[in-house]
């Protein structure tokens, strides 16, 4: 999907058209970018069930930030992490190869945080990655939200809170460190308000930022346990 893509049927519209330039930077990774460069874990041929996230950048009181969530603690798949809204493709989000995952990021982040998806502008997509632990398929949608919307947990049971990361909080080198899991997996990790952001959601940002050249150097050598 590129980024001069027109409305599709269900009115939405992939443009970078009007986004605020401090996104520049975040357009020409998306415009560029490749699946090896943001993981190492690419979709298996065939396998894989489909998704999708929105990673939706905003300018809250203290500047551009990021909106995430916090999964119940009660969920079976990613219990209790920070993480991007989104969530699998159902049957009416439409085809996974098309404009499904599009539908599927906006609908599952109305789903969790209420937000209004008609103030949100998809200005691209990146490609699609996969999450060995729970076999999702995860297509990034990037967005900008172009008329910001009131957000809350809606349903508990889904979603511990909803908050917004100010962008300034990310590249900060004194929130970053290397989360070490059990199991031995090692991946970056960002400690912000009052989170531990991890996993796939954590890589995600650091390439983005990295790609982007808003990365400050910090010290990879600082790491924070799970639990």
């Amino acid at each position: 999907m590129t980024q001069a893509q027109g409305a599709d049927a269900a009115g939405i519209q992939v443009t970078a058209d009007g986004v605020p330039s401090w996104l520049d930077p975040v357009v020409t990774v998306v415009q560029g970018v490749r699946p090896e460069q943001l993981s190492r874990f690419l979709p298996p041929d065939g396998e894989g069930r489909p998704s999708a996230v929105l990673i939706l950048f905003g300018e809250g009181e203290q500047g551009p930030d990021l909106l995430l969530i916090e999964r119940s603690a009660a969920l079976r798949s990613h219990a209790g992490q920070p993480s991007f809204p989104g969530g699998a493709l159902d049957p009416e989000d439409g085809d996974p190869e098309g404009d499904g995952p599009l539908r599927a990021a906006l609908r599952e982040a109305e789903e969790e945080t209420g937000l209004d998806p008609s103030g949100v502008q998809v200005f691209g997509v990146l490609p699609r990655l996969y999450i060995p632990v729970s076999g999702f398929v995860v297509t990034p949608v990037m967005g900008w939200w172009r008329r910001p919307s009131p957000v809350a947990a809606v349903d508990p049971a889904e979603t511990a809170r909803v908050f917004r990361v100010p962008v300034a909080d990310l590249t900060d080198p004194a929130n970053r460190a290397m989360l070490v899991h059990p199991s031995g997996f090692r991946g970056p990790a960002f400690l912000v308000d009052g989170a531990l952001v991890w996993g796939f959601t954590a890589g995600l940002i650091d390439k983005i930022l990295h790609y982007a050249g808003w990365e400050q150097p910090w010290d990879t050598e600082h790491t924070v346990p799970l639990g």
